[in-house]
């Protein structure tokens, strides 16, 4: 089977990208002896600012049913010191998966400027611009959320490379389309879709909120439905235009393979990395089934087949 994909020009050996902030820089993996990166398409880095964060107050980690509430806060050494130390580690250590660099500001004119310091890194494919982060207290989901805000982010960064740039969209909005259309217009050659929900946990000691931020990111299989139908509306209005890297709870072949009849082209694997560091090898086995069993040879027919056999219409916020 044939589970080659292209986003935004660049060709994948397999649709699935790990997820930014969930494979860190890719390094930890390199440990496992049984860890399978042939089964992997590309990496998204995780998410990097102009300056090094220390992130939030802990506990930043919260398991919920199903899931997962995360509130790290972007906590990374900066765009220089990966520019200058952790990119010449992974091209000297053989990795030629494509690298997404993970972008995230405070300011657009930050933005512009990680894009432009990423953008002298020979082993940089694409730019994942981060407007969606949800447990950042200032840009993050403030540009996510309103079309014109995230419009001047992407164009900002379209006008700072020549990079592919692929706009990370929140599913915190109901305006999600609006926004993505906005991205597109400004210059996004391909979307990614869902970052994480909003959530909270109370501690019933102190009955106050667990988290230091009090709120944090939801992931993992609860949120995977959700990720289906906001793929499903997106790949509706634009898939016509550009490739979407559909992702959220994506633990297995199934799950993957939902995306990818919802329109993604490829498909984010996160917080299902916590638990299987496997799992990128046997999803590409499921997937591989799951076309067989559809009578296809390429994943690319496959892409948004479930609009060609619905009769559905768009509800929902």
């Amino acid at each position: 089977m044939n589970l080659n994909t292209t986003i935004a020009g660049i060709n994948l050996q397999t649709p699935l990208v790990m997820a930014s902030g969930t494979f860190g820089f890719g390094e930890d993996f390199a440990r496992f002896d049984d860890f399978d990166d042939s089964a992997v398409g590309a990496i998204s880095l995780k998410g990097t600012t102009l300056e090094p964060r220390l992130g939030n107050p802990p506990p930043r980690i919260a398991e919920t049913p199903a899931g997962v509430l995360n509130a790290i806060g972007l906590q990374n050494p900066g765009v220089d010191a990966v520019v200058r130390h952790v990119l010449p580690r992974l091209e000297a250590g053989g990795l030629t998966t494509p690298l997404f660099a993970n972008i995230a500001g405070e300011t657009v004119e930050e933005y512009a400027e990680v894009a432009r310091r990423f953008s002298t890194a020979p082993n940089i494919a694409a730019l994942e611009v981060n407007i969606s982060c949800p447990n950042v207290r200032h840009g993050g989901l403030a540009f996510g959320a309103d079309p014109a805000e995230a419009a001047r982010v992407v164009r900002a960064v379209r006008q700072a490379t020549d990079l592919p740039v692929i706009t990370k969209l929140s599913p915190n909005t109901g305006r999600l389309v609006e926004v993505a259309e906005a991205c597109v217009d400004a210059g996004s050659d391909a979307l990614s879709l869902i970052n994480t929900l909003v959530g909270m946990v109370i501690d019933l000691r102190s009955r106050r909120p667990l988290l230091g931020n009090q709120t944090g990111g939801l992931s993992g299989p609860a949120i995977r439905p959700v990720a289906v139908a906001q793929v499903f509306r997106v790949y509706a209005a634009l898939g016509h235009r550009l490739p979407i890297i559909g992702m959220g709870g994506v633990s297995d072949a199934d799950g993957a393979f939902e995306i990818i009849l919802a329109g993604g082209a490829a498909v984010g694997v996160g917080t299902a990395l916590f638990f299987n560091h496997r799992a990128p090898r046997e999803i590409a086995d499921g997937l591989e089934r799951h076309l067989a069993d559809a009578g296809l040879s390429r994943l690319s027919d496959a892409v948004g087949a479930a609009h060609r056999q619905s009769r559905i219409g768009g509800g929902g916020p």
